[in-house]
């Protein structure tokens, strides 16, 4: 054994010096691992520990350990120069001109549903409409019995309104802002009202929160001739061109007679909107004469519109906050 130290302490002194020339990660584990791996010179030193005189195994240990702190802190050392240069050609080759012009930021757009809504008040604010505003919690009298809806009637069903425990509920329809603004106010009146509304229904066509715009008209000797044209005048300044229309009999608890408005699109029809004149009991729960005072009224659904204008299939898209769909409509 004592002719082998030399030959150890050699060996390592050799292996020192082929460290400092070791320039990748790889070679420097493969000396690594040939050395204090399990089947490492070092390791197997240690193995024979054993097999020395007791006088002696003491002497022998410590060169060897020495021998395998020296190599330990040689490895170590080279590791962390070899990731340091590493660290410093990937930081030359990703450095940062900052004299180059900046590459600008995104600019943020309107919402294609934004942008329709304010389109449609837009109109009618210039046909001499008046915005109107309500809250979307409403109770069962503004957003049911005042607009002459039966007991019975299916709207009031838990499987169409979302009902809070008190008995208020989520809005279903702009009309209780036609309610509110007829009240305490005398004729003659042109409102028109945008918001969000609710109802359980979600699929490719409908969303259980959507958009509606409703507008009325209360006055004398108002017609549905002045409703006609009213609605023709409107579909043609938002399509921006002429649009064939017709109107088809309807029934609407708020309105009578009631019609539903078809637009030719292609070569079908495609309702758009419903609409009708005032109803009398509608009328008298809002304290106005209906002997003396006529009104129409009508309601759209914005997403409606917007798929129409926008040509947009899924009526989902608004809603998923995919920029790759919203940028589009910068």
């Amino acid at each position: 054994m004592s002719q082998s130290e030399p030959t150890l302490e050699v060996a390592a002194s050799a292996a020192v010096a082929k460290i400092a020339s070791i320039s990748t990660i790889e070679a420097l584990e493969t000396l690594r691992v040939s050395w204090l791996g399990k089947q490492g010179r070092i390791t197997d030193s240690m193995k024979k520990l054993g097999k020395i005189a007791p006088d002696q195994r003491k002497a022998e240990g410590a060169r060897i350990n020495a021998a395998k702190q020296q190599l330990i802190r040689s490895i170590g050392e080279q590791r962390a120069k070899i990731e340091a240069a590493a660290l410093q050609q990937r930081l030359d080759s990703e450095r940062v001109d900052v004299t180059l012009p900046g590459r600008g930021e995104s600019v943020g757009t309107q919402h294609p549903l934004t942008k329709t809504l304010e389109r449609i008040v837009d109109i009618f604010g210039r046909l001499g409409y008046v915005a109107a505003s309500g809250p979307e919690i409403e109770d069962d009298w503004h957003n049911f019995e005042a607009l002459n809806f039966p007991p019975d009637h299916p709207a009031r069903a838990m499987h169409d309104t979302f009902y809070f425990p008190d008995g208020r509920l989520l809005r279903t329809h702009t009309s209780p802002v036609q309610i509110r603004a007829m009240i305490g106010q005398k004729p003659p009146l042109r409102v028109v009202a945008a918001g969000r509304v609710y109802r359980s229904d979600s699929d490719q066509t409908h969303s259980p929160m959507f958009h509606q715009v409703e507008g009325f008209v209360v006055g004398e000797d108002i017609s549905f001739a002045d409703l006609k044209g009213t609605l023709a005048e409107f579909v043609k300044a938002f399509f921006e061109r002429d649009v064939e229309m017709r109107f088809r009999p309807s029934f609407f608890p708020f309105t009578e007679p009631s019609a539903e408005v078809d637009i030719r699109w292609g070569d079908r029809w495609l309702e758009v909107l419903g609409c009708g004149m005032v109803h009398p009991n509608v009328l008298r729960n809002c304290e106005i004469d209906p002997e003396r005072y006529t009104g129409f009224a009508f309601g759209m659904g914005v997403e409606r519109l917007a798929m129409l204008r926008y040509e947009v299939s899924d009526l989902r898209s608004f809603f998923d906050n995919d920029w790759r769909f919203l940028g589009q409509f910068g």
